[in-house]
């Protein structure tokens, strides 16, 4: 049986991996609110 300062450890490094995951997945989807990001291809200048 595993004590409990190493299930706190572990827990707590969850914990920071969902909260970055979390962060980031906002960050993208309000990129992708404000225009930032676009889900089709970039155009290409074709008037040369």
């Amino acid at each position: 049986m595993a004590d409990r300062g190493a299930l706190k450890l572990v827990g707590f490094l969850f914990a920071t991996a969902t909260l970055a995951v979390m962060l980031v997945a906002g960050m993208v989807v309000k990129g992708y609110a404000d225009g930032a990001y676009t889900l089709e291809a970039s155009a290409v200048d074709v008037s040369r």
